[in-house]
């Protein structure tokens, strides 16, 4: 979808108390590495020369009639469970808002623009490395129909990184995404934790009117219910992915429950529950198989924050209903990646029991297991054959022969021998060559995998 500049710094309605005017690092280089030419088109700004590109997301001149200077907004937040009140944005800032063709807001934000108010001991900066595994993730995501961030800009800086948790020094990086709100649950917790309560009803009231849209008898319920639908949908996309986000602290989900600010990521190579993304997660917190319940958690800890102005009895409904909405998300998402159509609930959730215990006994790459059987129909030769001949397979054997295609397997991408995939060796086999002789050739090359497999599953 093609639009036009259209600018619009809503944020400005809510005031000062909301966010910090910073100023951006002045980078030694700015050396362009990913233009996401698509999305820029679709918020008017996909004729800017390469030139103005640099300008305005690596030297961050303000963009015109929009923010004059860039907002380090305020949060708090739990992580890992634990609240952490010396947070906000510490290393990225909101750069610029703007209405897309469907007339939604977006942000345009950043990840590694230099130190805020809130960089407590950090460089504010971001190492090339991360920068290009963000942009893999989510364009990998979107091609997966997950409600994601994009990767807008990805820009080299120039400066030589110390990371302990890699080889250091490292190349350096200023990411720019363009996404649906930088409004975390972890705003409305750092008012509540405040008690800058006359604060919460207009921050509520910017939320409703710019993503939820309509009119709300009560202001508090409706978005409570918006942010229990959206976290719903959130996990059961990622469950469907096979994707683990790996850091879901309360600063870390925003309240269009977009996907967004990817850390130590990982796709599963195969469906174990309790694989985890970050070396850091030794209990298994945010596994692959409790995203779901750390989603639930987080959306329970916006309502300890709205129960500041609201009464308990009118968030509390919204609140049950989540385990519902995400069992009808995730056989939504299952009979979506299928490539099936819908019978009814009931049949719908077998199918869906059946699949996630025919993985759960298996070894495949999930994206491999969805690759064979699109449309529901098996497809071969495959290396997953045996397999799906076991008994294991029995019962999603019976359920699926009940459905009927709701796509087709035109697109050449259903004829490929293997399946797109994105596991951690792929991506290090990805970097490596970046890392060493500066060669993108197998970074651009996958992009252009995925948005193929992306078209295939449209």
């Amino acid at each position: 979808m093609t639009g036009r500049y259209r600018p619009d710094p809503a944020i400005l309605e809510l005031g000062s108390d909301y966010y910090d005017p910073v100023r951006a690092a002045d980078f030694p280089q700015t050396i362009l590495r990913f233009r996401n030419q698509r999305h820029a088109e679709t918020v008017g700004l996909g004729d800017l020369s390469d030139e103005d590109w640099l300008r305005h997301f690596g030297r961050f001149a303000p963009l015109p009639d929009n923010l004059e200077q860039p907002l380090a907004l305020r949060y708090h937040g739990h992580q890992f469970r634990t609240y952490n009140p010396e947070i906000g944005d510490g290393r990225g800032f909101l750069f610029a808002q703007m209405r897309d063709g469907a007339d939604r807001l977006l942000d345009l934000g950043t990840k590694g623009s230099g130190q805020t108010p809130y960089s407590r001991f950090g460089d504010g900066r971001l190492t090339l490395k991360g920068g290009v595994r963000e942009v893999l993730a989510t364009e990998m995501l979107e091609a997966l129909g997950v409600y994601t961030s994009k990767s807008f800009s990805l820009i080299e800086t120039g400066e030589a990184l110390t990371r302990g948790d890699e080889p250091s020094p490292t190349r350096s990086s200023v990411l720019v995404r363009l996404g649906h709100s930088h409004i975390r649950y972890g705003t409305f917790q750092r008012l509540a934790y405040l008690k800058q309560l006359e604060a919460i009803p207009p921050l509520v009231d910017y939320c409703l009117r710019h993503f939820v849209g309509g009119t709300h008898d009560d202001p508090y319920a409706a978005l409570i219910d918006h942010a229990v639908a959206g976290a719903a949908r959130l996990a059961a996309s990622w469950r469907a992915a096979g994707f683990v986000h790996g850091v879901l602290n309360t600063d870390n989900i925003n309240v269009t429950a977009e996907s967004f600010d990817y850390g130590p990521w990982r796709f599963v190579p195969r469906w174990d529950d309790g694989f985890t993304a970050a070396y850091f997660d030794q209990f298994g917190l945010y596994s692959f198989g409790r995203q779901a319940e750390a989603l639930q958690w987080n959306v329970h800890q916006l309502a300890m924050a709205l129960r500041t102005v609201a009464p308990a009895e009118s968030l509390i409904p919204a609140l049950k209903t989540y385990p519902e909405r995400y069992e009808a998300a995730l056989a939504e998402r299952y009979l979506w990646r299928l490539g099936v159509k819908p019978r009814d609930a009931k049949a719908d959730e077998a199918l869906a029991l059946s699949i996630e215990a025919a993985l759960g006994a298996s070894d495949i790459v999930p994206d491999r297991f969805w690759f064979d059987w699109r449309c529901g129909k098996r497809r071969g030769p495959s290396p997953a054959d045996a397999a799906y001949e076991s008994d294991a397979f029995a019962a999603f054997r019976t359920a699926v022969s009940a459905y009927e295609p709701a796509a087709d397997t035109a697109h050449p991408y259903w004829s490929d021998a293997a399946p797109c995939t994105m596991l951690i060796d792929e991506v290090e086999a990805i970097w490596a060559p970046i890392d060493e002789g500066d060669d993108w050739s197998a970074f651009n090359a996958k992009i252009a995998v995925i948005r193929r497999m992306g078209e295939a599953y449209t």
